[in-house]
């Protein structure tokens, strides 16, 4: 018998593709459309937009910061507003009573003459409120002529606490002992034979006391012009000794007039002069 021969077996083909236009896909499939692994290429980071990320914050934190800076200066407004219609706080006042130049001595040297002179005052502080109480460090005195502030000397007062509506009087005795002083200023401001005027400076450091709150000091200034003084009239000659007739000394008799004179002493000023109480603020180096 003869042998028959079959077909041999080959696999089914891969159903067709749809083409995009809906028609069947040709078989087998075109170069073009067979699968190709895409090409794997890294791309660069995005760059990022520091620049406006930075403004953004700065103007972030300073609208909070003015923000906070506003909301403070208005709490602070109300409190001040609030404690001046409680308390009607006001600045205490200083007159200077009475000033007497006790001595005045200066040498005619016509390159540097030297002063030496004191004058006595007495100063009156009042404290014109009703719930605040004041309190003082020490005071220190320095005087000066009102023309070329030449200086007259200094002084320290002792510190008090000032109650409040309280009137408290002081005295000082500024002096300068042997001071070189220039000889322009001196001879044309003091005056040996009439009055002269001089100004007077007192500085301290104040607090305020309301109930059991202390503020922190600070410094003041108190300062007084207009003041005029005279200076003391030359003592009297001594008398003249007389010899007798032996030798022997007599003591002159004394005229009625010499009897009934009595020493002469300085002009005291008792005209009350007000004087101005300035706040002095310290910052780093410079006072203001």
């Amino acid at each position: 018998m003869a042998d028959r021969v079959y077909p041999a077996a080959k696999p089914n083909p891969p159903p067709a593709a749809a083409a995009a236009n809906g028609a069947p896909a040709s078989f087998p499939a075109p170069k073009s459309q067979m699968y190709q692994r895409p090409i794997y290429r890294p791309q660069a980071p995005a760059k990022r937009r520091r620049g406006r990320s930075c403004r953004c914050s700065f103007c972030c934190c300073f609208c909070w910061a003015l923000l906070v800076v506003i909301l403070l200066a208005f709490v602070a407004a109300v409190a001040g507003g609030a404690f001046y219609l409680l308390y009607r706080p006001q600045r205490p006042s200083f007159t200077v009573s009475s000033v007497r130049l006790t001595a005045l001595n200066l040498t005619s040297s016509p390159t540097a003459p030297v002063l030496t002179d004191a004058i006595q005052l007495t100063v009156t502080a009042r404290n014109p409120n009703k719930k605040l109480v004041y309190f003082y460090d020490d005071f220190s005195f320095s005087a000066a002529t009102a023309a070329n502030a030449v200086p007259l000397g200094s002084a320290t007062a002792p510190g008090f606490t000032h109650q409040a509506g309280n009137t408290t009087v002081f005295t000082a005795t500024i002096a300068a002992n042997g001071v070189t002083v220039d000889p322009t200023g001196a001879s044309s401001d003091i005056k040996k034979s009439g009055g002269f005027s001089v100004v007077l400076d007192a500085d301290t450091s104040a607090g305020v006391r309301v109930g059991s709150l202390k503020t922190k000091k600070m410094g003041i200034q108190v300062h007084c012009e207009g003041i005029k003084v005279t200076p003391p009239p030359p003592p009297p000659p001594a008398p003249k000794k007389v010899k007798g007739k032996n030798g022997t000394v007599l003591a002159p008799a004394p005229s009625p007039l010499a009897a009934d004179t009595t020493p002469a002493s300085a002009t005291v000023s008792t005209a009350a002069h007000s004087c101005k109480v300035r706040v002095r603020v310290k910052i780093w180096k410079w006072t203001f």
